[in-house]
């Protein structure tokens, strides 16, 4: 069942928002159908970026905390070729996971028709693997190159950009701004898209679309400027440093490098806020998280009042896609 609250498919041409339950808010002319979120196959996209995130959490981080209160490396040359490696994993793991997602986004939106081939639960579970799979042989080069070294500067084990000027080049241009240009194509295709639809509405009353049906939408999109944000002048250090080493290593401040480096890392903490501040799925998970933990005896309350009310206000199978009833986007 479907709240509609613009033109509906059997008008001119225009747009239409319906609001579902347990369907997220989409666009739909008679030539695009169109959701601003996630389809079931799409979020497995998500919860590998956050497993992505994670890694560092787990591992690398605490490492490095422990090195910056001994001011030092002090556990040896094998845990710090783990952590580096499990760091870099991490790194490039999210940024093709991020591209990964505008893709997906891509395909649903602006090629709705073939989506459901190409992204079956199948080759969705493919193209995850083959995203690690690709992270894993991006970072394997590093041990035989030797690039995985402890620098003080930010008391990490991490990728050394003057070890060799071609390899940090290659990494900078497939690891950074290969991605960035796909992913840029992929939403500048999809607003370009949305924007026409939107003129092509014709409709007497033009409809009232409410900041939480878009956001649905921008939540990943901001994921990916942030990402850019925070990873470009890490990048743009370390493309010019592998040009020309000897003359730009030694100009680069120290203050700039770390500030650079901890930007580019603390990226990884930024993804799960940007859920909460943009997702009301995602905030009510979060609220349900913490009343688990604090208040668990309340959180068993409501879940079973939730599961009541749920099967009290089942719709009924007869109902067709044009009754009009009350429904919450997810």
């Amino acid at each position: 069942s479907s709240m509609a609250l613009g033109t509906g498919p059997d008008s001119s041409p225009g747009l239409h928002v319906a609001v579902e339950p347990h369907r997220c808010p989409r666009l739909k002319t008679h030539h695009y159908d169109a959701f601003f979120c996630f389809p079931s196959t799409g979020n497995a996209f998500v919860v590998s970026l956050a497993f992505a995130d994670l890694m560092v959490a787990f591992y690398p981080y605490p490492l490095v905390l422990y090195a910056i209160f001994h001011d030092g490396w002090s556990l040896g040359e094998t845990q710090c070729k783990i952590s580096g490696f499990l760091m870099g994993l991490s790194v490039i793991g999210s940024i093709f996971n991020i591209t990964g997602i505008a893709v997906n986004r891509y395909c649903y939106i602006c090629h709705n028709f073939s989506y459901d081939k190409l992204y079956s639960n199948r080759n969705t579970l493919l193209l995850v693997a083959l995203i690690w799979f690709l992270t894993l042989m991006a970072i394997v080069p590093n041990l035989f190159f030797g690039s995985l070294q402890y620098d003080p500067r930010v008391y990490s084990c991490t990728f050394a950009q003057t070890v060799s000027t071609s390899y940090t080049i290659t990494v900078v241009v497939i690891h950074f701004f290969v991605p960035i240009s796909v992913v840029t194509f992929c939403y500048m295709r999809i607003w370009i898209l949305v924007i026409q639809v939107r003129r092509k509405a014709k409709s007497e009353v033009r409809p009232r679309i409410k900041p939480s049906d878009l956001r649905n939408f921008i939540t990943m999109f901001v994921v990916f400027v942030l990402f850019a944000i925070c990873w470009a002048p890490l990048n743009f250090i370390g493309l010019a440093v592998a040009i020309n080493p000897e003359e730009v290593a030694p100009r680069v401040p120290e203050w700039l490098f770390v500030v650079s480096y901890f930007m580019a890392y603390f990226n990884s903490c930024l993804n799960a806020i940007i859920y909460g501040l943009l997702n009301q799925n995602f905030r009510r998970e979060y609220k349900r998280i913490v009343m688990s933990v604090w208040w668990p005896h309340l959180f068993f309350q409501e879940t079973s009042r939730g599961g009541t009310e749920g099967f009290r206000s089942k719709p009924s199978p007869g109902l067709n896609n044009n009754d009009q009833v009350k429904g919450e986007t997810l």
